[in-house]
């Protein structure tokens, strides 16, 4: 089969009849992935911690210029091909954007309509909903799809906090609790996969937004946190694609359709 051929397959449907071998199979992180991402996710929180005790620098800096001109930027907070662990890629990505008219009040609405999140990001959120909720602590629950050549399906799972400095600034964090790769899906036979049958093309997913009402408007600015499968000796090509742009291009998606619900 040639190589063209076989992404045509994985791109039309057949990604999890064709990805069976046992070399694709990547079961649970390591023990010293997963530490290594809490350690790096305690720092990381612990930076924007501190960024949110006082309105100098409740942002991340970032040209204004370019937010004024309606850019979107994108920063890459870990190395080009992610942070190596054992047996696993961490990626740290970070993007920014102004939206003219809006206010921490809106963006506080947005982000608590969880059953309407199918409406602002589709084609990437099919269902969601809130499992509980405790005054600003959050649990709920998402189906997702993310393509790349790839097409995967995951049902995750979130703790979600928001707080606030102020009227004007704002935040919120989200952990993931839960991540299954979903097989079969809309068929009889759809069902989650086992920690021994999954691919790991998503390990873990954290997400932190923060916000602030100047200039007219409001700068939005989300920054997330993933853990990935390592890439297959000789398999890059397929995996590659998928565990290196996705978490950038999900990344960027949602800061748009946030802009873009901000607007309306």
């Amino acid at each position: 089969m040639t190589r063209e051929r076989f992404a045509r397959l994985l791109a039309g449907g057949a990604l999890l009849a064709s990805l069976t071998s046992a070399s694709l199979v990547a079961e649970e992180p390591t023990p010293a992935a997963v530490a290594g991402f809490n350690d790096y996710v305690g720092r990381l929180e612990g930076r924007l911690a501190e960024q949110h005790r006082s309105t100098g620098g409740f942002l991340a800096p970032v040209d204004g210029a370019r937010l004024s001109s309606g850019e979107v930027v994108i920063e890459h907070l870990t190395p080009a091909t992610g942070a190596e662990l054992p047996g696993a890629l961490m990626h740290d990505w970070r993007g920014t954007a102004f939206v003219p008219g809006a206010k921490g009040a809106d963006f506080e609405r947005v982000m608590r309509e969880f059953e309407a999140y199918p409406h602002y990001y589709s084609p990437q959120v099919l269902r969601a909903r809130v499992l509980l909720q405790q005054g600003d602590h959050y649990r709920a629950t998402m189906r997702v799809r993310q393509k790349h050549i790839l097409t995967v399906v995951m049902d995750t799972t979130y703790d979600i906090a928001f707080g606030r400095l102020n009227a004007q600034h704002g935040y919120s964090m989200s952990r993931s609790t839960k991540i299954a790769e979903i097989d079969a899906v809309g068929t009889a036979q759809e069902r989650a996969l086992s920690a021994s049958e999954e691919h790991g093309f998503m390990w873990r997913l954290n997400t932190y937004w923060s916000y602030e009402e100047r200039d007219g408007g409001l700068y939005i600015q989300i920054e997330s946190v993933s853990l990935t499968r390592s890439i297959p000796t000789g398999l890059g090509w397929v995996i590659g694609p998928f565990v290196q742009s996705v978490p950038r291009e999900s990344l960027e998606f949602t800061l748009r359709a946030t802009r873009d619900a901000l607007k309306k």
